[in-house]
């Protein structure tokens, strides 16, 4: 069996001793609690010294447990235990094993003696405990001589480890005022060492900074006022040092602190005092209402909503003139103006303005008031103000046939100054742009300057200005709105040209009609149809530009020089129309086709306004159911029975003819030439027009041909030929091209000039053409460069001038052997 071993030294013993202890206790404990009886043999394994009395049986490892300080700090290895086997007869023949947690790092086992040491330093804070495996071989066999076993190696504590303040360093705040014992926080210190074993971590606070205003409770940690009536505005923050002192604060134990940061929280104990009892201050008579005058503070010493302050006009005689609101930002009173000023009215104010707090506590009640008082005195300055009209506005009603140079007005300003100074009127030109009225510059009378016309202009806006004598720059301004008043100055008239119509069999007290005529006209022939509106008759009316009150009432009559006309007379309807009737009967259009009626026409307005219009009546030839045939006599050339079926026949005939007439012209127009090549001819000029674009050339029509034989010819002799195929026909403008230009210019040169002729040309087709160029063919200074007479050209042909033509006829020139020398004019 296994059984500890002997220890060499003091400190083994002790080892040993305190692990027979905890072993044997532990057993013991076991077997009286479980009612077991105890092993033969496991009391007697407690004392190693003891003599066997007799042989006991085989039985397996002894339970053990080892223990070991930590932080050892020697330089030999730390003895840990022995561990030992019946077995073991001190020869050397058994071998010990040591495996499991840590063995062979941080335990060893001596393989013979079995003696367990540690080699490294040992931390209970990281590993509490280890848990190792034994085992006993025969060291010839290597047969396990015993059966493996667990056993554990505790590490025993030591204070080595100081509290901590995990959490640290804190923030709190506090009231001020707080009574005593106020909790401010609580602060909690750690220490990793075993709580279960000695002292070592029990903790106890104190305080080594913050008092006397301060105090914290020594096992919990709460800290707490300690001092009443903490004053914010006299000292904000505070800084406290606690302490933690292990070993129940023994000496000897390890201890560690943290700051914790107090700050007092305001509270609103300060009632608000103005700095000064009196302001003085001074606003110009000419500032605008809402302006600025000033500001006034009332100093507290709280912050935030404890600061707060709400400032009133309790008193004095400008609570009507002036306005105080409160900066919600600053905590200052801005006092305004609330209503116009006037230095020569009021010259000072006095206010009395109260500053308080609108948030109060009551328990801080008997610090107050917490409201404050002050004076303050405004002066009001005086400036120069340009002129005030009395009143500050004019309403005027004229008749429109007021005279020239009637006061309609007096127009009247003064200065509000104490000077007074001397006024000059004036009208704005820009709101009377008609010169219709002036003002007098002294007196301010404002009269007519020009006739007034309601039916052309019956409002008038103007400003009149006022401006100081002394200053010119202050000017005042007012508006006058004048009503022109209407008076009968227009006498009623037609408002267009009237035409009536009578039959030739009409009767006596016949009302006119109006008839309505429609027109046709069809390629040379003209036909007028006639249509009778019997529902319209012919009712005269009358306009009148006038406006009176009571509406306007005409009345129609003849003319006094047509009062006894035979042959017409004037009906009034009584509601502003009058009707046209026949006082006889057999009208004849060869004897009189018009009739002139002048109508009398006549308002109602005073005085009575009267005027004469004409009604023009034809006398028409109408059928026995009264209707109109004819209103002219050439329509009697028509035969009478023609009906209306047959105009259309008519009208249909001639509109075949004119489109039968207009499909040959157009044919004719688009008829083409053959083409036919006569042999005779010279085949230069055998040209063929094409119609497709770029008609080369053989497009006769689009160039004279004799411009190509010889430039020069073509545009000195004679009209040039022109253009055939574009209508009308045009000249070309070829002949306003300078002829220096075409003979001394490159080619380049010419045809932008072409081009220029033939943009500038309005007529020119809306397709491409040939245009003429002078460098090739007959009768040119080149000659013809064709291959067709190439046969009969002579081979001895000088080519020389090619090289004045330019770099785009180099190449060409190169060719032909073109030699150095001066090249001809062309």
């Amino acid at each position: 069996m296994w059984t500890p071993g002997r220890m060499s030294n003091a400190k083994s013993w002790l080892g040993l001793g305190m692990s027979l202890y905890f072993w044997g206790l532990m057993d013991l404990t076991t077997t009286v609690l479980s009612g077991t009886p105890t092993p033969p043999g496991k009391l007697e394994a407690l004392l190693p010294d003891k003599p066997q009395s007799h042989l006991r049986i085989k039985r397996s490892w002894v339970w053990n447990q080892f223990f070991v300080l930590e932080e050892y700090t020697g330089t030999d290895p730390l003895y840990v235990g022995k561990l030992h086997s019946d077995m073991d007869r001190g020869d050397g023949s058994i071998k010990y094993i040591l495996s499991g947690e840590g063995a062979g790092v941080v335990f060893t086992i001596d393989d013979t003696t079995g003696d367990i040491h540690a080699i490294q330093r040992l931390d209970r804070e990281e590993r509490a405990q280890y848990t190792l495996r034994a085992q006993a071989l025969d060291r010839r066999t290597g047969r396990p001589m015993e059966p493996e076993s667990e056993f554990i190696i505790k590490i025993q504590d030591i204070n080595d480890n100081e509290p901590k303040f995990l959490d640290g360093p804190y923030v709190a705040t506090v009231p001020e005022m707080s009574p005593v014992g106020t909790s401010v926080i609580q602060v909690t210190a750690t220490d990793a060492d075993d709580p279960t074993y000695g002292n070592s971590a029990r903790v106890v606070y104190s305080i080594l900074q913050g008092q006397p205003y301060f105090s914290v409770d020594s096992k919990t940690g709460v800290i707490r006022t300690a001092l009443m009536n903490m004053d914010r505005e006299a000292k904000e923050y505070y800084e406290v040092i606690i302490q933690a002192k292990d070993m129940g604060g023994q000496l000897g134990g390890l201890a560690g602190t943290t700051t914790v940061n107090i700050t007092l929280s305001d509270v609103n104990d300060n009632p608000p005092r103005f700095p000064q009892k009196h302001y003085q201050m001074s606003v110009l008579e000419s500032a605008p209402v809402s302006s600025t005058v000033g500001r006034v503070f009332a100093k507290d010493l709280d912050e935030g909503i404890n600061a707060e302050m709400k400032y009133t006009i309790v008193d004095g005689d400008g609570a009507d003139a002036f306005d105080i609101n409160t900066d919600p930002n600053f905590q200052v009173g801005i006092i305004t103006v609330k209503k116009p000023l006037s230095f020569e009215s009021k010259k000072s104010y006095t206010l009395k303005v109260e500053g308080a707090n609108p948030h109060l506590e009551m328990r801080f009640l008997n610090l107050g008031p917490f409201q404050d008082t002050t004076t303050v005195h405004i002066s009001v300055e005086d400036v120069d103000e340009p002129p005030i009209f009395e009143p500050g506005f004019y309403f005027v009603e004229v008749p429109e046939d007021v005279a020239i140079g009637t006061t309609i007005q007096i127009i009247s300003a003064k200065d509000p100054d104490v000077t007074n100074n001397s006024i000059r009127y004036s009208i704005d030109r820009s709101s009377d742009p008609g010169r219709f009225f002036y003002v007098d510059i002294t007196t301010g009378a404002l009269m007519t300057a020009r006739p007034l016309d309601r039916e052309e202009f019956s409002w008038h806006n103007i400003t009149v200005l006022a401006m100081e004598m002394n200053n010119p720059s202050q000017v005042g301004s007012v508006s006058v709105t004048i009503k022109v008043l209407d008076v009968n100055d227009n006498a009623p008239e037609f408002p267009r040209f009237y035409e009536a119509f009578v039959c030739e069999n009409a009767k006596a007290g016949q009302r006119v009609l109006k008839l309505e005529f429609l027109q046709v006209e069809m390629g040379c022939l003209s036909l007028l149809l006639f249509h009778q509106s019997l529902d319209l008759i012919q009712t005269v009316s009358a306009v009148d530009q006038d406006d009176p009150h009571n509406g306007q009432h005409f009345h129609y009559s003849l003319a006094p020089e047509a009062a006894n006309n035979p042959n017409f007379t004037v009906r009034d309807n009584q509601d502003n129309t009058a009707r046209i009737l026949t006082r006889r009967s057999g009208f004849r259009q060869q004897e009189q086709s018009v009739f002139y009626l002048p109508i009398l026409i006549a308002d109602s307005g005073q005085p009575v306004l009267s005027s004469t219009g004409t009604l023009t009546i034809q006398v028409c030839s109408c059928d026995d159911d009264g209707h109109v045939l004819s209103c002219s006599p050439e329509a009697y050339m028509l035969p009478v029975s023609l009906s209306r079926g047959a105009l259309i026949a008519i009208l249909a005939c001639i509109f075949v003819l004119l489109v039968l007439v207009l499909l040959i012209l157009s044919l004719r127009r688009h008829r083409k030439q053959p083409y036919i090549i006569d042999d005779e001819e010279n085949i230069h000029e055998n040209i063929v027009r094409y119609d497709d674009e770029g008609g080369g050339e053989e497009d006769t029509e689009a160039f004279d041909i004799a411009a190509m034989w010889n430039p020069r010819e073509a545009q000195g002799g004679g009209a040039p030929k022109t253009r055939q195929d574009m209508l009308p026909e045009i000249e070309s403008l070829s002949r306003y091209v300078p002829q220096t230009c075409a003979v001394n210019s490159t080619v380049h040169s010419y045809v932008l000039a072409k081009l220029y002729e033939a943009d500038m040309d309005l007529w020119a087709p809306p397709f491409d053409s040939l245009q003429t160029y002078m460098f090739e063919g007959d009768g040119s200074v080149a000659g013809s460069l064709s291959s067709l007479q190439s046969a009969t050209s002579d081979s001895e042909q000088s080519f020389d001038f090619l090289t004045d033509w330019g770099p785009r006829f180099r190449k060409l020139a190169e060719l032909y052997g073109a030699s150095e020398g001066p090249a001809p004019l062309w």
